[in-house]
């Protein structure tokens, strides 16, 4: 039974921007040669933002025993200290205080998240850095169901 799931969506903007980007490539294309031409681009562009939409999504999810984001997942056994991220604090642990080994499951258009610290011996991986708009409901659902 799942008790927490968030999905976050690209918002409309960045889909606009796509597609304007695509509708470039498609005038192009009909002023490089015909009307049939520029619908027979016109309709894969359109294909394409679909599926852009909803591969650029992602879901976080928890259990009370895993957190899984997309295809991660980890135990909550390995789960260490768990630090909420403002907009500033995730600009800079996204950028200049990066670690190369941690997992990145963020998504540029959340501007706050959570760093939470991986205690698997066995796992290189130093922390999770994830974007998340209600960071605050799964860091107390972790850490509630750690102390348990």
């Amino acid at each position: 039974m799942v008790i927490f799931k968030e999905v976050l969506r690209p918002p409309i903007w960045v889909l606009g921007f796509i597609y304007f980007l695509f509708l470039s490539l498609v005038i192009a294309i009909w002023a490089a040669f015909d009307t049939k031409a520029a619908v027979a681009s016109l309709i894969p562009a359109t294909i394409a933002i679909i599926y852009i939409a909803f591969a650029m999504r992602s879901t976080i999810s928890f259990d009370g025993k895993e957190l899984r984001i997309d295809q991660a997942h980890i135990d909550i056994k390995y789960l260490g200290d768990i630090t909420i991220l403002d907009s500033s604090a995730m600009r800079l642990l996204r950028t200049r205080d990066a670690d190369p080994a941690a997992f990145l499951a963020i998504k540029f258009w959340v501007p706050t998240g959570l760093k939470i610290e991986v205690l698997d011996p066995r796992d290189p991986t130093p922390y999770w850095l994830i974007t998340s708009k209600r960071g605050e409901n799964l860091a107390a659902l972790l850490q509630n169901s750690k102390t348990l």
